[in-house]
């Protein structure tokens, strides 16, 4: 159905023109689903928008060819290719809601490609649309057909999503990292979903993605770029079980699993034994009673409904649930940006939830309680250096000026592990694993006792993940902290941490020590959550031949 020979493609920057696709060649049977799978910078989204020929402006196809179903598509027409866009070859790009029009509903979003492509009239139109929004199994969908994306959660967006994809009844869908950001839950109905409706209409697939566990469960076959190149190809059982090139082992054994260690999880060069953490039968934090009401259209909404937990000194918990169930509130009423409307949190046996968040800010025990946010680019100031940001809970929060207060940053980011020649540059001049270790640094410098982490790596390359749970995992031994560890990966958190407390629905459904809950779990939630993980094959045998020319 789709062969791809010999394809290079490059950009223009200003420091001169860059690699991103360095003449990579695969091909695609009909009914097959293929997945591209690599770290961020390898080329694989970039190989995709080139197919469709969709890239940025500065980008160009240097040399090679992409041909589907005899139809060189390099040498089609920019007419050609709308038409072939959306009717024969579709895509699911990685954030629904910035491929969603804000401001249009997505019923209408639909009829304007069935539209464009003549599958329906100006009369069937919406009755062909809301057929689309019923087939990726949205509830009412006579009533979702007039909402608007920021009215949708982000798995009723990516069901859209996949709607319009499917609309036209193309024979070849390109899934660019489908499901990040979505919880586990959802990661599973969607890629089901995909997966079903794939074999039902019986078309050809592309699956993009950093997550071989995911790629390994859904895809035939696995193509594994780096640098801009396929080091790797072949049926994604034998990759995972027998990686031969040592990129992809690299990647197989950064891949959190049921069994490993965090320590298994970086490369053999960089592991160390991990010290053993102390946990005191001290409370730290005790949530008594906890409890968030809003006010919505209908009446009250309920977010939190009367939560009961400690933390012990020492200890490291994981919170975890779809989205929505209340974890996020949880955590934003413990870390004081949000006020409880009822309950109690003794932060060592003083109520601080009896303080006004507003007024928080001013308290000193503001601290002794930071939080790492989810995104590490969206929760750093673009306009300020590393230096900076690392800095600024320094100057609002402790006495350290001039000299001190730099050598403090400088410390900081050695501890981190942030190369001290990257303080000086932006955001937007950092990848992604130096971001979140900006973000960690802030979070300790001010020597705190609880440290609040939010999906701390739910945007990050396997790899980068093991190293930044290793460091948090180091961390925590060497300046004695707690944890509360927010987050949908129940691997990630068998991992990190001592206990788990398992929400759905604003309510604490189980709770007890990792082990426990999540080899032998009580509760029916909480098996759902656990069938619902990406079972990656188990762990491979290192490469005979580091070597060894890739297939």
């Amino acid at each position: 159905m789709l062969s791809v020979n010999d394809l290079a493609v490059s950009f223009r920057t200003r420091r001169g023109e860059v690699k991103a696709v360095r003449g990579i060649s695969f091909a695609l049977a009909r009914g097959e689903t293929l997945g591209i799978v690599g770290e961020s910078g390898s080329g694989k989204s970039v190989t995709s928008y080139a197919l469709l020929r969709i890239l940025d402006a500065g980008g160009t196809i240097r040399t090679g060819g992409v041909t589907y179903g005899g139809i060189d598509l390099r040498a089609a027409s920019e007419r050609g290719m709308r038409d072939i866009r959306g009717r024969e070859i579709s895509m699911i790009f990685q954030n629904p809601r910035a491929a969603l029009n804000p401001i249009r509903k997505v019923g209408h979003q639909i009829e304007d490609v069935l539209r464009q492509h003549g599958r329906a009239s100006r009369q069937d139109a919406r009755a062909k649309a809301i057929k689309a929004l019923a087939d990726v199994r949205i509830n009412d969908p006579e009533a979702r057909y007039d909402a608007y994306p920021f009215e949708l959660s982000g798995g009723m967006c990516q069901r859209v999503v996949i709607a319009i994809a499917l609309a036209c009844d193309p024979k070849l869908l390109i899934a660019d990292e489908p499901t990040t950001g979505l919880d586990i839950t959802t990661q599973k109905a969607v890629m089901d979903l995909t997966r079903d409706l794939i074999r039902a209409r019986g078309m050809s697939s592309i699956l993009i993605t950093h997550d071989l566990g995911l790629a390994a469960e859904y895809c035939d076959r696995l193509a594994v770029m780096k640098d801009g190149e396929i080091v790797e190809t072949g049926a994604a059982a034998d990759v995972f079980a027998r990686p031969r090139h040592p990129y992809t082992a690299r990647l197989v054994d950064a891949t959190p699993r049921p069994g490993a260690d965090l320590r298994a999880l970086l490369p053999a060069e960089a592991r160390t034994p991990l010290v053993p953490h102390a946990v005191s039968n001290t409370p730290l934090l005790e949530v008594q009673g906890l409890t968030k009401t809003y006010t919505g259209k209908s009446g009250p909404v309920h977010a939190v409904k009367g939560i009961d937990f400690t933390i012990r000194q020492g200890a490291s918990v994981g919170l975890v649930g779809e989205s929505g169930c209340g974890k996020s509130t949880t955590s934003s009423m413990l870390v004081r940006l949000l006020d409880p409307s009822a309950g109690r949190i003794l932060f060592d046996g003083q109520d601080i939830g009896a303080i006004p968040a507003d007024r928080f800010a001013r308290n000193p025990l503001r601290g002794a309680i930071q939080m790492v946010f989810q995104d590490a680019t969206d929760s750093l100031n673009p306009r300020h250096t590393a230096r900076d940001t690392i800095g600024e809970p320094l100057r609002r929060l402790t006495t350290l000026d001039g000299a001190a207060r730099r050598a403090r940053v400088e410390e900081l980011a050695a501890m981190t592990g942030l190369p001290a020649g990257l303080l000086d540059r932006f955001p937007h001049q950092l990848s992604g694993g130096q971001k979140a270790r900006v973000g960690i640094a802030r979070a300790i410098a001010t020597d705190p006792r609880l440290l609040i982490l939010d999906e701390p790596t739910a945007a990050l390359d396997v790899s980068i993940q093991a190293v930044v749970l290793n460091l948090l995992a180091d961390l925590r031994t060497r300046l004695g902290m707690s944890y509360l560890f927010v987050s949908h990966d129940l691997n990630v958190v068998r991992l990190l941490c001592d206990e788990v407390i398992v929400m759905q629905g604003g309510e604490i459904v189980e709770a007890g020590p990792a082990a426990q809950v999540m080899d032998a779990p009580a509760h029916p939630y909480t098996r759902a959550l656990l069938g619902a993980a990406p079972k990656p094959p188990s762990a491979p045998r290192s490469p005979q031949a580091p070597d060894r020319a890739a297939e």
